[in-house]
This record gives structure tokens, sequence and C-alpha cells, in this order.
């Protein structure tokens, strides 16, 4: 019992994610979620107002509206997530990217599996139509 008081406590130890954040990085302190908050809500605004008037090319607003969505993602996940590439948030970035991979994944075979069967579906749809069995 007497070797755990012997353990130097060092108090900069922390765990992975429990990293106090300084108020000169991004994101860092209320400054930096005022930031963030101040830049989300633009980015919504904006997303509203591109769809409502004429202020942008009619078919190029679907391409305005992916660049938005994308920035608010940026800005989520540098100012509320505070995943930055420094070398301590290695294992952030690495979830992150698995994550987004898995999302993908699903995404692009539901997108797959749904072509497919429309494909091979297509017959029976056109032979009903006609009135036969």
């Amino acid at each position: 019992m007497s070797d755990l008081t012997e353990i130097p406590f060092d108090s900069g130890d922390a765990a992975p994610g429990s990293e106090a954040l300084n108020s000169h990085e991004a994101g860092g302190g209320i400054q930096g979620y005022l930031i963030g908050l101040f830049l989300a809500t633009a980015l919504t605004i904006g997303s509203f107002y591109i769809g409502a008037t004429d202020w942008v090319w009619a078919p190029s607003i679907p391409v305005a509206l992916i660049v938005l969505a994308i920035a608010q993602m940026g800005v989520h996940i540098v100012f509320f997530l505070h995943i930055t590439t420094g070398p301590d948030n290695t294992n952030n970035v690495l979830a992150l990217a698995f994550g987004i991979m898995i999302v993908a994944f699903v995404l692009f075979g539901s997108i797959w599996i749904m072509h497919h069967l429309n494909h091979n579906m297509a017959a029976t749809g056109a032979m009903m139509m006609r009135g036969m069995p």
C-alpha cells in the first residue's frame, strides 16, 4: 500500500480529449464559441437567403447550398468539436474519418442496392401496366 503514495502526481496528465483549450486556439474559450455561433448563424441565414431569392443563378442553387453546408460542417468541427490537426487530436481525427467512411458506405451502398432493385424490378412494373399476369 505504501507504494501508491510514492507515485508522483503530474498535474499535466490528462485523458485524451480532456485537454484544456487555450483562448489562443481556434475555437478556444467563450470567444471561440461566440465566433462559431455567429458563423453558424450567418451560414444558416445565407442558405435560406440563397434559397428564397434570385440572387444566385437558379441552376447553381444546389451547388451553393452544398458549399454552405460544407462550410458549416467545418465551423462545427473547429469551433464546437475542437477537432484540429494537432498531434494531440490524432485519435479524434481518425475517429471522425472512420465515421465519415461508415456513413459513406451506408449511403452509397443503399443507393447502389436501390438502383439495382429498380433495374431488376422495372420489367415487372411494365408488365403490370399492360395487364399481363
